[in-house]
């Protein structure tokens, strides 16, 4: 008896091991993915028209600018296709490494590209061809670290919200790496100022891949293993029976992708161009807010462990809706602390959802499809959220002339994941290990999951 208590407690030092290294992989792997991903959109506004569309007029040059940030976008749920069918079939770690690297790699070689007046348009096309590149790879990333660091968990009850913020954790770190990294280099050099944070890519990717080739598989993709339920393939397994929860996972993340885009991304063109700052008073406010965003994601990721994962959504998302009004008459006042207050405001209010917003998606997906169904779900909404809302933005306010028109824009996208949240389903205390189709047919409800 007192041998197998102490095995078993052996067992449980290890588990608890692999869990606290599977959450550090997770945020570190996604920080170093981040980086690279809000790297290029803030080169994206700021310097990438200039050099790369410089016979456009200005608001044309950035729409280019912007589109070939859109085209990340568009191939994310390429990526989540691809990664996901991978990370349900060889597992969540091996998949996990490849889109670590090919992320790496591509950031570093736009760092490379030669401009415009060195290649003429082609320097455009292959900043396009980098930024599918880099779209595809952070298409597969964030379902395996949501994984990684979720299904290391307790399968029942636990703290499986907070251990699903840690991934989100890394889209501040990634936020604010990107602007200290833009602003400390750019001014060093003309040509090379801006190259050398996407060069520094390659060396962060390296310092990822070494931490994550130290974790073990997830304890509940082994189980499929064993159990000899790997489906042959998992992306269309997951379409034919999960497609409800998919569009609504993609609706979910509207209210929360749109406005964060406009928060991060269109923020630099309004207040430079509209607001008449300077970008480098404006990169401190948005590094302020991604600094508060390090302590919030982890706490309302923490908070829907107590009061669901539906519920909380719901809240944020509604809130989301009033703080639309409030925002762009801050921004508006052109008032500095007005201003800062507006930036740094906006992130607690966003991470409301974003918080537990990995494990709810996670969550509405049975094991041996999750990593595809997740992917799939919170990549299209990339498409249809994300990537548009800061050209959408830029058309609105050249349109109308007005913010309050991309306010109408951000509180329609909330209302549609208050909608989206109420319709999917709360699987919180659900076991997280046991395939759900099974705990269907035990209650006799059917074999569907």
């Amino acid at each position: 008896m007192a041998e197998e208590q102490r095995l078993d407690a052996t067992g449980q030092q290890q588990t608890r091991r692999q869990l606290v290294r599977a959450v550090i992989a997770s945020a570190v792997g996604t920080s170093i993915e981040w980086y690279d991903f809000f790297l290029y959109g803030f080169a994206a506004s700021t310097i990438f028209a200039e050099l790369f569309f410089p016979k456009s007029d200005p608001t044309t040059g950035l729409l280019l600018s912007l589109g070939t940030y859109f085209g990340g976008f568009a191939a994310r749920p390429i990526g989540a296709a691809i990664f996901g069918h991978y990370g349900d079939r060889i597992g969540r770690k091996a998949t996990l490494i490849i889109t670590l690297l090919s992320m790496g790699i591509a950031t570093a070689l736009v760092g490379l590209v030669p401009t415009y007046e060195q290649i003429g348009i082609w320097g455009g096309i292959l900043l396009t061809v980098l930024r599918l590149l880099q779209g595809i790879s952070v298409g597969g990333e964030w379902g395996g670290s949501v994984l990684l660091a979720t299904e290391w968990g307790q399968s029942r009850g636990g703290r499986r919200g907070f251990l699903g913020s840690w991934p989100q954790f890394g889209v501040p770190v990634g936020l604010v790496l990107g602007y200290l990294a833009l602003e400390v280099f750019q001014p060093l050099d003309p040509y090379w100022g801006w190259r050398i944070p996407f060069l520094l890519s390659i060396v962060m990717a390296g310092v990822g891949l070494y931490i994550r080739l130290g974790i073990l598989e997830t304890p509940v993709f082994t189980k499929v293993l064993q159990e000899n339920r790997v489906e042959r393939v998992p992306v269309r397994e997951v379409i034919v029976r999960n497609w409800r929860e998919i569009v609504l996972s993609a609706l979910l993340r509207t209210g929360q992708q749109a406005p964060f885009y406009i928060f991060t991304v269109f923020i630099l063109t309004y207040a430079t161009k509209t607001l008449g700052f300077k970008a480098g008073d404006i990169y401190p406010y948005v590094i302020a807010a991604g600094v508060v965003s390090l302590f919030t994601v982890p706490f309302w990721g923490y908070v829907s462990d107590i009061v669901g994962r539906r519920k909380l959504y719901i809240i944020g998302a509604a809130a989301m809706v009033v703080w639309s009004f409030v925002y762009w008459p801050l921004l508006d006042t052109r008032v500095p602390s007005l201003v800062l207050l507006a930036i740094v405001l906006a992130a607690p209010i966003h991470d409301i959802q974003y918080g537990p917003q990995a494990t709810f998606i996670a969550e509405s997906f049975t094991g041996r499809l999750r990593y595809s169904g997740a992917s799939l779900g919170y990549q299209l909404a990339s498409v249809t959220a994300g990537g548009p809302a800061p050209l959408i933005a830029v058309w609105l306010y050249a349109t109308y002339q007005s913010s309050f028109a991309i306010a109408v824009y951000m509180a329609i996208c909330a209302l549609i994941s208050v909608v989206a949240a109420f319709a999917l389903k709360d699987r919180s205390k659900q076991d997280y290990a046991v395939e759900y189709d099974d705990v269907r047919t035990e209650t006799g409800t059917g074999t569907s999951p």
